[in-house]
């Protein structure tokens, strides 16, 4: 798969994926934590799925 996520792009996901399960925890919101848990895979695994039919890449021009 093609990695398509950016090192800042990551960081923003593991932050908004961390508060959306911690409110989540407290609305009691199943629904906001699969959110929370989906930006937090996207991040994890570098590929944001909805990116691909855009062309949106935010790795391009970063080493490694």
């Amino acid at each position: 798969m093609v990695k398509n996520i950016g090192s800042q792009d990551q960081k923003i996901r593991y932050i908004a994926g961390a508060l959306l399960i911690l409110a989540a925890l407290f609305m009691k919101s199943w629904i906001i934590g699969i959110i929370g848990l989906i930006a937090i895979g996207t991040a994890y695994m570098g590929t944001c799925l909805a990116y691909l039919p855009f062309g949106i890449n935010t790795k391009e021009g970063e080493e490694g």
